[in-house]
């Protein structure tokens, strides 16, 4: 059984790390397209909300489909299907078959990552100990391979259609092949007496899962603005150069790559409610430093503050989501997903909206806010059995 679960655990980090990686595989080419496609900057805004947009019909769709079949058998498919459909953005020609193909393409995404994200809560079960931030931290490391892979193509002369091609084709392949690691479904256990408690819990579950879902889209939308406007912020705000003004997300993603991968210890030893309580009021000072210092050092600090505190904060949402009720994993991680991508995508347009009312770094000091929030309803967490356990680790 223990060989059975460490087998299951690497290929829970192959998927989550073929998502990364095939999603950022499309981003690396973003250039190449647009230019193939014939459209502007401002167009492309709209082709991405085609994306977001069947990303989060997949999650639903995925999430319903993984508690009735089983992730065993939609995360591989899933991952099949994301990586087919990727080749379709470098094959089209014109702005309709552009939009036909984002559509699609999110579609395969969002199925994958909430499926994946459901087989992970399976085998946290299996663990009894947090796992779920490791795998979010190996998400990146996809992005990090699909970087270096799209920056080797353009090297060797390919073009969108090929080099997709060529990922597409991979992707199928790993999908397939790491089957047969993941765990089988387990039959649902029953969840009340005959006081008519059934009925009681079935009431209370959406509201905390929507609650879940209400902390993901507040915490999901100050990564969204992270990604979008951490660099703008120390060039035209704080005056730094291009090169040094880069180092804004560099640092960012790095103290969040990093949070992720010893989160899941701070989880097991305290407990999911302080990894979101303190983490989301770490990042609130953060931003709050970035946003009102004068100083490039200074605001690069609270960057990595920032993207430390967010770190923790989503894999405990999804951990709890997934854990609420175990007949239903699938179906809660694709509400909190869900509306936590709506977050992600809304969080650039929030903060551009209100540069037309304030100064950009002042503008940030709503995302303290949400964190803030994000802090303060942290308990909703202590409410989840499966999460109030501490696990303490072994050194």
């Amino acid at each position: 059984m223990e060989r059975t679960l460490r087998v299951s655990r690497v290929v829970t980090f192959v998927y989550f790390v073929l998502n990364g990686l095939l999603l950022g595989m499309w981003v690396v080419q973003i250039p190449a397209v647009e230019e193939r496609v014939g459209i502007g900057h401002a167009a492309l805004g709209g082709f991405l909300v085609l994306l977001g947009a069947g990303a989060f019909a997949g999650m639903q769709v995925g999430g319903r489909l993984s508690d009735r079949l089983g992730t065993r058998t939609i995360v591989p498919a899933a991952g099949m299907l994301c990586s087919v459909t990727l080749v379709l953005p470098g094959l089209a020609q014109e702005p309709w078959a552009l939009a036909a193909a984002l559509l699609v393409f999110g579609f395969g995404n969002g199925t994958l990552d909430v499926s994946m994200n459901a087989h992970a809560v399976q085998v946290e079960k299996a663990y009894e100990r947090p796992v779920m931030s490791a795998f979010h931290a190996t998400f990146s490391v996809g992005g990090v391979l699909a970087a270096l892979a799209g920056a080797a193509a353009v090297d060797i002369g390919w073009d969108p259609a090929t080099t997709l091609g060529a990922a597409a084709g991979a992707g199928a392949v790993i999908a397939l092949v790491s089957a047969r690691g993941l765990l089988p479904a387990e039959p649902a256990a029953p969840v009340a007496d005959a006081q008519g408690e059934p009925e009681e819990r079935k009431r209370s579950v959406p509201t905390r899962i929507w609650l879940l879902a209400v902390l993901a889209l507040l915490i999901m939308l100050c990564e969204g603005a992270a990604n979008d406007w951490s660099v703008l912020h120390l060039k035209t705000v704080l005056g730094a150069p291009e090169s040094t003004a880069a180092f804004a997300y560099g640092t960012y993603a790095a103290t969040m790559t990093v949070g992720r991968l010893v989160a899941d210890r701070v989880s097991a030893r305290f407990g999911p409610v302080a990894v979101l309580r303190y983490g989301s009021a770490l990042a609130a000072v953060g931003i709050t430093v970035a946003a009102l210092s004068p100083w490039v050092w200074a605001a690069l600090t609270g960057w990595a503050l920032f993207g430390l505190g967010l770190s923790g904060c989503v894999p405990q949402l999804f951990s709890a989501a997934g854990h609420a009720d175990p007949a239903a994993a699938g179906t809660n991680v694709s509400r909190v997903a869900g509306l936590g991508y709506i977050g992600m995508l809304a969080g650039p347009a929030v903060i551009g909206w209100m540069t037309h009312l304030m100064a950009l770094n002042h503008a940030f000091l709503l995302l303290a806010l949400f964190c803030a929030s994000a802090a303060a309803a942290a308990g909703i967490l202590r409410t989840s059995p499966e999460r109030a356990r501490v696990v303490e680790l072994t050194s």
